[in-house]
């Protein structure tokens, strides 16, 4: 590691602070007003069961299949978590100046979208209103906790994770058969690209400032991550189905998630040193594997589905 490349966190929150006032300005250029109420068909909904004395719900009312329902609510579950997420990204990146205006605000949008997606599933009575907030309960007390070190590996996690969730929304959405869901859907993955878009370039940033740590960072983050919901009850089995639908799979992380952020921040064109240099070919003979892995994932499941097909 070059003696020049800061690491203190101070030292790095000091020296990315102009890159990220100049991408919170983008954003809030960018980004465009929504409001969830108005993706929400609220003349589907009536009274539950309880003390209003409405209908109990039954799987027949949904018109969601099995894996979109699923899908739907890992998901919402996984925003549901947002305060936790605020605790730690605030925790790290600090409340003041540039850094704590983008805390908020992301926040802020992030919010909107539990809000949408929870209502949309109870005005078409998706899924089960009792298990879901029984669910949503468990989840959230068991919270959330940042599993990496320092600002770097911080800022790779949610560059991968933001871009993870955009095409999680988007494919469920078009899975879900339903078009004011797939419109809802979409929505949401827009805010999610932007939110990728704000944390990938903070993460170029960061490569032009320390690029063996923002190497050693990246290497440690691509090599093993997980979804923010992967403590949901019975996150294997659900990620299961979620990937054999084809909604989120390795195919998909490798190619649509890890590789274009990879891409965008020069990772492999890049010159290093060091331990930098050491971390870099890590990656790459993980990506390899990875590539692989998914390969063979999609040919078993394509022959499952041509058994199931004859």
């Amino acid at each position: 590691m070059s003696p020049a490349e800061p690491t203190e966190l101070l030292a790095l929150l000091r020296e990315l602070e102009p890159v990220v006032e100049e991408n919170l300005n983008r954003h809030l250029a960018t980004a465009k007003e929504w409001f969830p109420h108005e993706y929400v068909p609220w003349s589907e909904g009536r009274d539950f069961d309880g003390i209003l004395g409405g209908e109990a719900w039954e799987p027949g009312q949904s018109r969601l299949s099995e894996v979109a329902r699923v899908s739907l609510v890992v998901n919402l579950l996984t925003e549901d978590n947002l305060p936790s997420y605020h605790h730690e990204i605030a925790t790290v990146f600090g409340r003041d100046g540039a850094w704590g205006t983008w805390v908020h605000r992301w926040t802020a949008e992030e919010g909107r979208h539990g809000i949408a997606i929870r209502d949309y599933l109870l005005a078409t009575r998706a899924v089960d209103p009792v298990a879901l907030e029984r669910a949503r309960m468990a989840h959230m007390e068991g919270g959330f906790q940042n599993s990496y070190d320092g600002l770097v590996e911080s800022v790779a996690y949610v560059s991968f994770q933001e871009l993870a969730t955009r095409v999680s929304h988007r494919n469920t959405g078009t899975m879900s058969g339903d078009p004011v869901c797939e419109q809802l859907l979409t929505r949401v993955a827009a805010d999610e690209n932007l939110h990728m878009i704000f944390y990938r370039n903070l993460l170029g940033a960061a490569f032009d400032l320390a690029p063996n740590a923002a190497m050693r960072a990246v290497a440690k983050v691509a090599t093993t991550f997980q979804m923010p919901g992967h403590s949901i009850e019975g996150f294997g089995r659900k990620s299961v189905q979620i990937a054999k639908a084809g909604i989120y799979d390795l195919r998909l992380h490798h190619d649509d998630v890890l590789v274009p952020v990879l891409r965008q921040v020069r990772a492999f064109e890049r010159s290093f040193s060091g331990d930098g240099e050491a971390a870099r070919d890590e990656l790459a003979t993980f990506m390899a594997d990875l590539d692989a892995q998914a390969s063979r994932f999609v040919e078993r499941r394509e022959a499952q589905r041509a058994r199931a097909a004859v």
